[in-house]
């Protein structure tokens, strides 16, 4: 049979705490990812129920700038997508067109897997 506690302090001290409620961490300056510079383009369906998508791994940028350069391929190919994770995420299949449209923006790119 268990002893049931019937004072604060037979509990162990701490009962509420407010230090990490719901509290946002404030964000920090994300830095570019390290790798080799070179931006990866491929055309993904797996797990996705069978919609084709195009990632683009490897940008280095971070931050706001990785978000406007989502936005402005978005735009370029004229469909929806995310951001995840540092991918890009394009729906559909454009991997030459984006392999392109990112050349013309001064990264090296390559296509990546089949």
């Amino acid at each position: 049979m268990v002893k049931k506690s019937n004072s604060l302090s037979d509990l162990g001290g701490l009962v509420y705490s407010t230090d990490l409620g719901r509290i946002k961490p404030q964000p920090t300056e994300e830095a570019a990812p390290a790798g080799d510079g070179i931006a990866r383009v491929r055309r993904e369906s797996k797990g996705r129920g069978g919609k084709t998508v195009t990632t683009i791994s490897g940008v280095p940028l971070a931050g706001e700038e990785l978000k406007t350069l989502a936005s402005a391929l978005k735009k370029r190919c004229g469909t929806g997508g995310a951001l995840k994770d540092g991918v890009i995420e394009i729906q559909g299949e454009h991997v030459e067109l984006l392999i392109g449209e990112l050349q013309a923006r001064g990264f090296k790119a390559k296509k990546s897997g089949g």
